[in-house]
C-alpha cells in the first residue's frame, strides 16, 4: 500500500510525540474534523464515527483497513472513548451481517495526537456459526495508541437474569444539568461541558466539574449519573448506538475513585491529580439507544500504587439492564 509522509501509519520525521495544544478555542486542530457553524457537538462526533475505507494491507497484513478524525475535548489530544468507539465500528463493518457487538477488552497505550487522522487496521480472528472474533488496532504516526479485541453474536434466545436498577433514583428531570451546576464558570472545562459536549451529563448529588466542598463530609466511592445525547442520533443502527456507548463511558468510569479521593476534574485538568485510562472492558447486554436517558450506577472497587478500578451498569428509564463496564486507570496520587 503506498502510504502518504501524513498517514497515519506512518512514522514522520521526529520522535511522533503529542506536541503543545496551540489550537485557539472552538477551532479544529489539524487532525480533527471542523465543527459546523452552527454548534452540533452531537452531528460532528457522528461525522468522525463514519470512518473512510482506505486501501489495504495493514501494518500486520490486515485485509481492512479505516481512517477518521478526532473530536475537540477538554484535554489537548485524542479522547479515548472517541478512539475505542471508531474502534468498534472499525471492527463491526468486518462481520458478518446480523452480528453486533456483545464484549471487548482494550488496551490504551499511547497518547493519540489531534494534529493527524487515526488508522484503524482489523484483523478477522474467527467467524463461528454464530459469534466472530475481531482485533482492531489503532495507530498513528506508526505507532499502535490503542489495541482492542471484540466478539460479535447473532441473536439468539436463552435464559433471562438481571440485577435490578436502585429503587429512588430521581429522574433526570430533577438533577441538574453540567449547564446549570458550571453557571457562571469561566474555563475551557465549562466551555466543553456546557457547550461543546454530544452529551447531557446529570450526576445525582452533584458532579466532580468543580471542586470539592471540604463541609461535605466523608467523600462516596460510588456515584448515580444520567446521561444520553444532546439530541436525536436519527439513526436505528444498533451497532452505531453501541458504538455511542463505548464513547460516552469513558468521560466518568473513573470519576467513583476520583471522588473517593475528594478530588476534582479541575484538579486533573490543572494537572495536580495525573489521571489516564489504561483498560476498559465492556459487555453489551440488550439492545441500547444512545439518545434515551441512560442511568450509570458505578463504583470504584480499588485504587492502590497509582492506579483505579471503576466499575459501572448501566440502565434505562424502565429498569432494563443494557451493559456493564470496567475500566482501570492510572490515578497518582500521594498515600
Amino acid at each position: 500500500m503506498d502510504r502518504t509522509a501524513d498517514h497515519p501509519m506512518t512514522t514522520p520525521d521526529g520522535d511522533g510525540t503529542t506536541s503543545p495544544d496551540t489550537t485557539p478555542p472552538g477551532t479544529a486542530a489539524p487532525g480533527t474534523t471542523p465543527p459546523a457553524e452552527e454548534p452540533d457537538p452531537l452531528g460532528h462526533l457522528l461525522e468522525v464515527l463514519d470512518l473512510r475505507p482506505v486501501d489495504g494491507p495493514g501494518p500486520r497484513g490486515e485485509d481492512d483497513v479505516f481512517e477518521g478524525d478526532s473530536v475537540l475535548g477538554p484535554a489537548p489530544r485524542a479522547y479515548g472513548g472517541q478512539v475505542l468507539a471508531q474502534a468498534i465500528i472499525a471492527a463491526a463493518r468486518t462481520v458478518p451481517p446480523g452480528r453486533l457487538i456483545h464484549s471487548l477488552h482494550g488496551y490504551f497505550l499511547r497518547e493519540g495526537s489531534l494534529e493527524a487522522p487515526i488508522g484503524f487496521a482489523v484483523e478477522r480472528l474467527r467467524d463461528g456459526r454464530s459469534f466472530s472474533a475481531r482485533r482492531s488496532h489503532a495507530m498513528q504516526f506508526g505507532r499502535p495508541i490503542l489495541s482492542m479485541i471484540a466478539s460479535f453474536q447473532e441473536e439468539q434466545p436463552g435464559f433471562e437474569l438481571t440485577t435490578p436498577m436502585p429503587d429512588g433514583v430521581p429522574a433526570p428531570g430533577d438533577v441538574p444539568s453540567a449547564v446549570e451546576e458550571l453557571e457562571g464558570a469561566d474555563d475551557r472545562a465549562r466551555t466543553f461541558w456546557a457547550e461543546q459536549s454530544a452529551f447531557d451529563l446529570r450526576h445525582v448529588g452533584g458532579s466532580l466539574y468543580l471542586p470539592r466542598d471540604p463541609s461535605a463530609g466523608e467523600p462516596a466511592h460510588t456515584q448515580l449519573v444520567w446521561m444520553k445525547a444532546r439530541r436525536p442520533i436519527g439513526s436505528d443502527d444498533q451497532m452505531l448506538h453501541r458504538a455511542m456507548l463505548a464513547f460516552a463511558c469513558d468521560q466518568i468510569m473513573l470519576e467513583p475513585a476520583l471522588r473517593a479521593a475528594g478530588r476534582s476534574w479541575q484538579e486533573v485538568g490543572g494537572g495536580k491529580v495525573p489521571l489516564a485510562s489504561l483498560d476498559h472492558a465492556m459487555w453489551w447486554h440488550r439492545d441500547v439507544r444512545a439518545d434515551e436517558w441512560l442511568l450509570y450506577v458505578q463504583g470504584a472497587a480499588s485504587a492502590q500504587g497509582g492506579r483505579a478500578l471503576g466499575h459501572a451498569r448501566v440502565y434505562k428509564q424502565d429498569g432494563t439492564l443494557v451493559a456493564s463496564m470496567g475500566q482501570e486507570g492510572m490515578m497518582r496520587l500521594p498515600g
